[in-house]
């Protein structure tokens, strides 16, 4: 997400704490899916899901410190509000994706299903996110740091970095299961790229 790509129109405070809640509920209940499933993702939460399947520690512990280096770089590209919020969105998706374990259990759950809807839940969360100046921090922001720095684009950096993350899934997942999970981002991916484009929502805050 692309500074320029934010939206102009200012939101209320209310809007945009209920969008916060909205937004990362949806997110934790496709981590969930996810979890489940044993799939994963790309970008800071691809990393969190392969460093806990590797090592058993919980999602929610993973993502909040996987985080924690991009802030910096937040600060310098985007500006305070929207670090801050970003702070509190990942923060937020922490804690609620250990809570939704145990508030959603499945006894039984469709790995392509899961896939399909774990990806859409994300996408539209992180959609909800973006519409209020948000977003779940990480790959991104690293990405335009380094294109405006180094002239690096940052989709194919992105990529690059999300095609590791896929690689590494291997030593750890089955190979039909990484093959699952990058039908979900598809998926998750569709979703944003049809419904954030520049001038389509105005609303900011």
């Amino acid at each position: 997400m692309d500074p320029q790509d934010l939206p102009t129109d200012p939101h209320r405070p209310y809007e945009d704490v209920m969008a916060m809640l909205v937004g990362t509920l949806f997110v934790a209940l496709g981590v969930s899916f996810y979890t489940q499933a044993l799939l994963l993702t790309g970008s800071t939460a691809g990393m969190a899901f392969l460093l806990q399947y590797a090592t058993g520690w919980r999602f929610g512990v993973w993502f909040f410190l996987i985080n924690l280096p991009f802030y910096y770089l937040a600060v310098k590209r985007m500006g305070w509000s929207f670090t801050l919020r970003t702070f509190v969105a990942i923060a937020l998706v922490s804690l609620f994706s250990e809570l939704t374990g145990k508030w959603v259990v499945f006894d039984s759950l469709n790995p392509l299903y899961a896939a399909l809807m774990g990806g859409s839940l994300i996408g539209i969360g992180m959609l909800v996110l973006f519409r209020h100046r948000t977003s779940l921090g990480g790959i991104n922001i690293l990405a335009l740091y380094l294109q405006a720095r180094y002239g690096l684009r940052a989709g194919y950096v992105q990529l690059g970095i999300d095609g590791v993350i896929m690689l590494a899934a291997f030593l750890v997942l089955p190979a039909d299961r990484v093959g699952l999970s990058v039908l979900g981002a598809v998926a998750l991916n569709l979703i944003i790229a049809l419904n954030h484009k520049p001038g389509r929502y105005m609303g900011v805050s």
